[in-house]
C-alpha cells in the first residue's frame, strides 16, 4: 500500500485531479477541493494517499493532512458511501469542518456533497457520529466550495493520529489542551492527560 506520496505538482485538471512527480513517475490521484485549490503547479507537496483496487481499475486518493486521510476512512466504511463520495463529502470544506459537521448531525451539510443523497448522509452520521469526537462548535456548517487551504492544519492532531490515536481519542486529548502552545507541547500535554 502506499502510504503517502511526496514530489512535485506537474498537473492539475478537472475540477480536483492532480499529478504529482516523483522521479520521473507521475502519480494521478484525486483530491479535494481544498488541496486541489491549495496546490500550486511546480510545487513540492505531500499527500497522505488511499490506493484503491477493484477488479477493473486502481485508483490513488490524495490528501494533504493524516487527519482528512482518516476521515476519509471513516466515511467509506459507511455502506453506500464510495471514494467518491467520501472526497465529495471532503470537498465541501476543511477536513476538521467536516468532522464537526458529522459530530453536529448535521446532515443538510453532508448531503450537499456530489452523490450524497439525504438518507446516504444520514448513515454518516448515525455510524461516525460517535467516532469523529466532540463537536469544537456548534451550530450548522457553511459550505465552503473552492476555499483556499488554511495554513493553520492541526499538526497536534496529526502527530496524535500518527502515534495510533483513533480521530476520537486524539480530538479528545487535544480537547483539554489549550490550542494557542506550541505543536510539541500540545501533544506532549495531550500525552500526559
Amino acid at each position: 500500500m502506499i502510504a503517502h506520496i511526496k514530489g512535485i505538482i506537474e498537473e492539475k485538471f478537472g475540477t480536483n485531479g492532480v499529478i504529482v512527480d516523483v522521479g520521473g513517475v507521475g502519480y494521478e490521484m484525486m483530491v479535494p477541493v481544498p488541496d486541489f485549490e491549495s496546490a500550486t503547479l511546480g510545487e513540492e507537496r505531500k499527500f497522505y494517499t488511499y490506493h484503491q483496487v477493484r477488479e477493473n481499475a486502481e485508483e490513488l486518493y490524495g490528501f494533504s493532512s493524516l487527519v482528512a486521510k482518516k476521515l476519509f476512512e471513516m466515511l467509506i466504511s459507511v455502506q453506500g458511501i464510495g471514494p467518491k463520495a467520501g472526497v465529495a463529502i471532503l470537498s465541501l470544506a476543511e477536513a476538521e469542518e467536516v468532522r464537526n459537521a458529522i459530530a453536529n448531525a448535521d446532515t443538510s451539510f453532508i448531503s450537499k456533497a456530489s452523490g450524497v443523497g439525504k438518507k446516504s448522509a444520514e448513515r454518516v452520521v448515525v455510524d461516525l457520529r460517535d467516532k469523529v469526537g466532540t463537536p469544537s462548535k456548534y451550530g450548522a456548517t457553511d459550505v465552503k466550495y473552492g476555499v483556499k487551504k488554511l495554513d493553520e492544519s492541526d499538526e497536534a492532531l496529526d502527530a496524535l493520529i500518527a502515534l495510533g490515536f483513533q480521530l476520537k481519542e486524539a480530538t479528545a486529548a487535544l480537547a483539554e489542551v489549550d490550542a494557542s502552545l506550541p505543536v510539541e507541547e500540545r501533544v506532549r500535554l495531550a500525552l500526559k492527560g
